[in-house]
């Protein structure tokens, strides 16, 4: 008696037809998105423009290393320290994140930590870090509310 062993894997032809369609619908959407048939996302700032929402509150601040490991949040203007991050617990892990990224931008482009960071509360609730150096804004209510908060503190007016 001799067991026939076979080693060739096939995928079966239906299967293969629907990873093609797949493909080709992803292709059709993109296409339709960059031939302008289907709109592209909405830039928040381009929509606050064309709506008229304004800045509520705006705050420029700068971040520096401490030699203990943690990071000083400054009022960029006065040089008042607002706070020191010393880890997770004080959200400072998302703003350490949030940080590392812009000032990894901030190198690509060959700039230095001198530029503040504009934090605005905007009129529609929403709250954005602008990069005052290479004009990188990030929307910070995509993050979560409590991520939110860990910026939102450092408005004047969250600390009245």
């Amino acid at each position: 008696m001799s067991l026939v062993h076979d080693h060739e894997t096939t995928v079966s032809r239906p299967i293969l037809l629907l990873a093609g369609g797949l493909v080709a619908i992803t292709l059709l959407l993109t296409a339709s998105v960059s031939f302008g048939l289907v709109p592209r996302e909405a830039v928040p700032s381009v929509v606050r423009a064309q709506e008229g929402i304004v800045a509520i509150e705006t705050r420029n601040l700068s971040f520096a290393d401490r030699a203990d490991g943690a990071v000083a949040v400054i009022d960029a203007d006065t040089k008042e320290t607002l706070a020191v991050l010393l880890g997770e617990n004080d959200g400072g892990g998302f703003i350490r994140g949030v940080m590392r990224g812009l000032a990894r931008e901030r190198r690509m482009h060959g700039l230095g930590a001198q530029a503040p960071f504009s934090l605005t509360h905007w009129q529609n609730g929403a709250l954005s870090l602008v990069d005052t150096g290479t004009g990188r804004s990030i929307e910070l209510g995509s993050f979560g509310p409590q991520n939110r908060a860990a910026f939102a503190r450092f408005l004047k007016s969250a600390r009245t």
